[in-house]
């Protein structure tokens, strides 16, 4: 059985192979039936392209997902939902795409790149403001981010990080975007703006409180106001040209079971009905 794997797309496939073989969005597998030979023959491996937020809780719930369905072994790869979501389009050897944003998912179903009956909006999170646990700024708001002081703030790529840009709605609805703009330090993900703040380089980052939750070495000044910025969804989909569409629908369904969303509260997630 494959154990917890974090495996990086370009690893996995060379980039020719990748770039040849793209997905076209059209193709007839939308319409196919489920044969995948889940419980027949060797196990089969699934790739999972999920949202960095989201790297303790998958490796959490494998091991009982594994041992509920010997047949099925799963493989990661932890990235931002953007660049995620871009790999797909390029083909790469994706199954289930697990997101922390919707546009993400909302924008591969209009290419038709995902199965249309295999989505599910299975969780919700909260914006923070988090500074290094031994800050002395006494930062307790989103608008205090203007102060003199505060010289460098880590987020996330406003283009491809969820978090990045639920922050970008934050401070804009703030009125502060602009004031802030120049101290900005984009990240590639939430847990490069958490190893930011935690190693006391910027004064102040803003990342989902789940990854806040994670590390002693920073501490949550503000929480967002959910007025302030569009609903925190993480939805999850099966991707077209997945050659395990049985398997992947059942690794898909099990993140809605009871034990699964045991483990995603006790992540500090919260479970969507």
């Amino acid at each position: 059985m494959a154990k917890r794997q974090v495996l990086p797309w370009i690893g996995i496939l060379g980039l020719s192979v990748v770039l040849g073989s793209a997905c076209r969005p059209n193709d007839s597998v939308v319409d196919a039936p489920l044969t995948s030979p889940v419980g027949e023959g060797d196990p089969v491996t699934l790739l999972v392209g999920a949202a960095a937020s989201l790297q303790g809780a998958m490796e959490d719930i494998q091991p009982a997902f594994e041992a509920a369905h010997p047949d099925i072994a799963l493989g990661y790869t932890f990235a931002a939902s953007g660049q995620l979501q871009q790999q797909i389009e390029q083909g790469a050897p994706i199954d289930v795409f697990f997101s922390a944003g919707t546009s993400q998912i909302e924008a591969l179903e209009a290419g038709g790149y995902l199965r249309p009956d295999s989505r599910q909006n299975l969780l919700g999170n909260q914006l923070v403001l988090v500074v290094p646990s031994t800050s002395t700024l006494g930062l307790t708001e989103f608008n205090d981010l203007t102060q003199a002081e505060v010289q460098q703030i880590s987020v996330g790529d406003f283009g491809s990080v969820p978090a990045g840009q639920y922050a970008e709605q934050v401070l804009g609805n703030l009125g502060i975007l602009e004031d802030v703009r120049p101290k900005l330090i984009f990240a590639n993900t939430v847990r490069e703006v958490l190893a930011a703040v935690a190693s006391n380089n910027v004064e102040a980052g803003i990342l989902f409180a789940t990854d806040a939750a994670t590390s002693d070495q920073v501490t949550v000044a503000a929480i967002a106001a959910n007025t302030l910025h569009d609903p925190i969804v993480y939805p999850v989909a099966v991707v077209n040209d997945t050659a395990h569409p049985e398997a992947a629908l059942a690794w898909v369904d099990y993140l809605s079971s009871e034990a699964a969303r045991a483990v995603f509260i006790d992540h500090g997630f919260t479970v969507l009905d």
